[in-house]
């Protein structure tokens, strides 16, 4: 990007992507509270979690369709819109259960035409050379709204087991408005993507590209594995006395050390290549995923998390930037959904297979199984195509 527009335009991107993610990750919590404040029962609690992902799988090749052929701004406009309209859902508290559910879906197709339309702005405005950079610190503003979120919560709602809701839906819904707000601000330069240069070729097209499935394999097991350690760290940590701060402390330095590690990929990238990196990252965090799972005195894990979180935080913004380099200008905004398709079907698909391959042998078995996935995506991205050439 050029040092005038370029920059301010980035900067718009990354604090539209920081609010989508804010508004995100304090709607998603407070409804399932809002939940438990009507007494719905556990069934309800799983569709209403399935909600958000749902329409969005199917929802998401298209919307990458639409981002290519009216423009990144258009598709955002509409997400800042349906994300809005979402807190605003929750917070009238009409249609009890119901209400909940379809404020979820609201949300969850919102926050899929926000993602779409930032992911393809980025990879159509970096420019050749500045895609690792610029997705690197785009999954950093994104990863640091997921992590103000909560703490937004804890803010307005207080500190009781559950928080007052009503104050926290209003609040999501002014954040929605600054979110339009920043769309509007958006001014996208002109480039093939949209109109008439999102007519040649399709998903075809992309299914060709050399080490296109690869990528995608590599992007949903490491999505995947992050999700496992969310829920798996605290059941390892129930399963061996540690006490739930410490386990806290754990997952707080796994999001930190893959923030900082999104912050300076542009630089390692450059340093050692991206194929080079993206097999180091895997390996490493395959190498540090089994670790964990091993019997180690509380430093020595908080080391071992450190490194898995330094690996993990590479492969998203790697395929982003793999995937913008690749794909023909006016494909781009589909790659992107095609790439976030993948993702999903991974958070489904991956941690309950490796929750069943790991059955008896409890939170350090499934951990063991996710390393072992790992591996197998390591020895994958060995063959990943770096600038139209296959790897040896």
């Amino acid at each position: 990007m050029s040092a005038g527009p370029g920059r301010r335009l980035l900067a718009l991107l990354l604090l539209h992507s920081v609010l989508t993610q804010v508004i995100t990750f304090v709607l998603r919590p407070t409804s399932a509270y809002r939940a438990l404040e009507l007494d719905v029962p556990t069934a309800w609690l799983g569709a209403l979690a399935a909600s958000f992902a749902v329409v969005p799988l199917v929802l998401a090749v298209p919307s990458g369709q639409a981002t290519d052929r009216f423009g990144e701004r258009r598709v955002m406009l509409v997400g800042a819109v349906l994300m809005t309209l979402a807190g605003a859902v929750f917070a009238t508290e009409r249609g009890g259960t119901t209400g909940l559910v379809v404020g979820s879906v609201v949300l969850g197709t919102g926050h899929l035409l926000s993602v779409v339309g930032q992911q393809a702005a980025v990879a159509n405005t970096a420019g050749p050379g500045r895609f690792d950079t610029a997705f690197g610190y785009y999954t950093f503003a994104a990863s640091l709204g997921q992590a103000a979120g909560p703490a937004l919560i804890t803010l307005i709602g207080g500190s009781g087991a559950i928080p007052a809701t009503e104050p926290i839906f209003l609040t999501a819904t002014a954040l929605g408005v600054a979110l339009l707000a920043c769309t509007a601000f958006l001014r996208m330069p002109a480039h093939d993507g949209v109109g008439a240069g999102a007519g040649h070729g399709g998903m075809g097209t992309l299914l060709r590209l050399p080490g296109l499935l690869r990528a995608l394999l590599i992007s949903c097991v490491v999505l995947a594995a992050v999700d496992i350690t969310l829920v798996y760290l605290p059941a390892l940590g129930a399963d061996r006395g540690l006490a739930a701060g410490f386990v806290g402390l754990l997952l707080t330095l796994r999001a930190v050390a893959s923030m900082t590690s999104r912050v300076f990929l542009g630089r390692l990238v450059a340093l050692v290549g991206r194929r080079r990196l993206m097999i180091v990252s895997v390996a490493l965090s395959a190498v540090a995923m089994a670790v964990v799972g091993v019997p180690l005195p509380p430093a020595a894990m908080a080391a071992v998390v450190v490194l898995l979180g330094l690996g993990l935080g590479v492969g998203q913004p790697l395929t982003m930037s793999w995937l913008a380099e690749v794909a023909p200008a006016g494909l781009r905004g589909r790659a992107m959904s095609l790439r976030l398709t993948g993702n999903r079907l991974g958070q489904v698909l991956i941690p309950s297979t490796v929750g069943l391959v790991a059955v008896g042998v409890g939170a350090a078995g499934v951990l063991w199984a996710t390393a072992a996935a790992l591996a197998v995506v390591g020895v994958a991205a060995r063959r990943l195509a770096v600038d139209g050439r296959p790897g040896p």
